[in-house]
């Protein structure tokens, strides 16, 4: 019996390793890389990302809570580059939306009762203006040689690249001396993308006509909340798709576009050289904002 337990196990392990991995350096790689970026090796074409999940807290000695649904989209372009030594380059610049909804209606929340505190608190909903590379992916390196790198793991058909991104850095609302006290921002995202490998290998092929992700976040509590330094993370899973078909944006985006934020229809400039914004930006300038519009209020 044992033996049979061993084979059949020693099979499974085969059977779950089975994925062909393919590696590619220099423009071959870089031009599917930019494809799985931009959808597209179209200068300036809008690609519209797009996803849907659930957002989880917790907290040691607890049960996890659906506190949030969420939904967004991020609308990105590439801006593509030519150099002489390290041949061509692009960039993705973009802006995304996130809505916090309620978890059993599905509709937008503006405020939220916080479960923990009891305190009703305004939410304040994704709008990061922009969210971009914050550099040029090359071809090649300063000498010229073969520098840009790209992977997948293949299952038939399907091409499917897994990303890890740690995060860890200071955090805009904390003070000058993290490093000794604590405060740091710390995350994590997870991203595995899935696509046609004929499209994403095939260099005629100049456009994905999809590609559909999930996309997981490990986090600290947003500002908004007011958690203060109550233990516990969040944890949002989900799933979407990117899309070059305007009009395929799904209904429920496309609405919230129109009557919420109309600046995110369309990509930045592909020359955008602003810094990209995050939860913790935005709420600090929001912040910022409210209470100069209270001292203005209360010199009146």
């Amino acid at each position: 019996m044992k033996t049979r337990i061993s084979l059949m196990l020693s099979t499974v392990l085969v059977l779950t390793l089975q994925a062909q991995k393919k590696e590619y350096k220099g423009l071959e790689a870089l031009q599917m890389l930019q494809k799985t970026v931009c959808n597209t090796l179209e200068e300036g074409k809008p690609v519209y990302g797009m996803w849907e999940g659930r957002m989880y807290s917790r907290i040691e000695g607890e049960k996890d809570k659906n506190i949030f649904n969420v939904v967004g989209i991020n609308v990105r372009q590439c801006d593509c580059v030519e150099d002489d030594v390290k041949g061509q380059g692009f960039r993705s610049v973009g802006r995304e939306i996130m809505m916090y909804l309620d978890p059993e209606t599905n509709e937008i929340l503006d405020t939220w009762e916080n479960p923990w505190t009891g305190e009703t608190v305004e939410v304040l909903h994704v709008a990061n203006d922009p969210v971009s590379l914050r550099s040029y992916i090359y071809e090649k390196d300063d000498k010229g040689e073969d520098r840009a790198t790209f992977s997948f793991r293949q299952y038939g058909d399907v091409a499917v690249t897994s990303y890890e991104y740690p995060l860890f850095y200071n955090n805009p609302l904390g003070g000058d001396y993290q490093n000794a006290v604590g405060g740091k921002y710390h995350a994590m995202e997870i991203f595995n993308t899935y696509y046609s490998t004929e499209e994403l290998t095939n260099p005629k092929i100049r456009d994905l006509e999809t590609s559909s992700i999930s996309w997981s976040r490990i986090a600290q509590w947003l500002p908004w909340m007011n958690m203060g330094g109550k233990q516990g993370i969040m944890v949002v899973n989900s799933t979407g798709e990117s899309v070059l078909d305007k009009a395929k944006i799904w209904p429920r985006i496309q609405k919230i576009l129109e009557e919420r934020y109309p600046l995110y229809m369309n990509p930045p400039a592909k020359d955008d050289k602003r810094e990209n914004e995050t939860s913790w930006t935005v709420y600090k300038k929001h912040i910022a904002a409210k209470k100069a519009a209270e001292e203005k209020t209360n010199k009146k």
